[in-house]
């Protein structure tokens, strides 16, 4: 071991790293991952959070797969240093878009079942390698149900595209309602929706869509086997 590391290991770690709560959110163009991803930042800011939002674009699949990153801790008279980027096994909730979004979360050790709590979409969008094949080229979503329930510490799962749908409005809405019903973060449903109501468009739909998310996250619904 040399000097730094010596002098590194020896000073007490900072409690407040440990209270540090992470998100990783998993999106392509058009889910409006960008829209949820600043709600989270408005949402922690009006709770007195001191908060960070960062995003990787990628053009992997459809239209660009891209990963929103956003961490999140108590203000105080010292000012935190935050991570750009998520790292393996230091996630605390993973919210996936849609359901290979999921198990590329779930590939790259973003899911771990000592920590993270996954949201996801059960529908699909389907990857451009899905399309090019003659016939049916639908990858199996029922391995990654079976990979999520194994990789992660908690999972809510269920159709949340179908949600949004009903309610006119875009999956943002719905992944924000899921994560409010989910309980993982230390603010209360009013402040979710008001949250939304600042935004100052298209609020109504995205209540609605919210609504119908959160309830079910909070009775932990699940779509039947397929």
């Amino acid at each position: 071991m040399n000097d730094l590391a010596q002098v590194l290991e020896a000073r007490p770690r900072d409690a407040r790293v440990d209270q540090i709560i992470k998100l990783a959110i998993l999106a392509v163009g058009g889910q409006g991952g960008g829209v949820l991803s600043g709600w989270i930042v408005a949402l922690a800011e009006r709770n007195g959070y001191a908060v960070q939002s960062t995003s990787v674009a990628g053009v992997a699949q459809r239209t660009g797969a891209t990963i929103y990153y956003v961490e999140m801790l108590p203000k105080s008279d010292r000012a935190p240093v935050f991570s750009l980027a998520p790292a393996e096994g230091d996630v605390d909730v993973l919210i996936a878009a849609e359901m290979m979004e999921a198990g590329r979360a779930i590939m790259r050790g973003f899911v771990t079942p000592d920590r993270t709590l996954l949201i996801a979409s059960s529908h699909r969008n389907l990857a451009t390698l899905e399309k090019e094949v003659p016939g049916s080229g639908i990858s199996d979503s029922g391995e990654v149900r079976k990979a999520a329930a194994a990789a992660a510490r908690d999972v809510i799962l269920f159709d949340m595209e179908a949600m949004a749908q009903k309610a006119g409005s875009v999956i943002s809405a719905s992944l924000f309602g899921a994560l409010a019903g989910s309980g993982a973060l230390p603010f209360d449903a009013e402040s979710y929706r008001e949250t939304i109501r600042a935004s100052g468009r298209g609020v109504e739909k995205s209540l609605a869509a919210f609504e119908l998310a959160r309830a079910a996250a909070e009775a932990r619904a699940a779509d039947p086997a397929p």
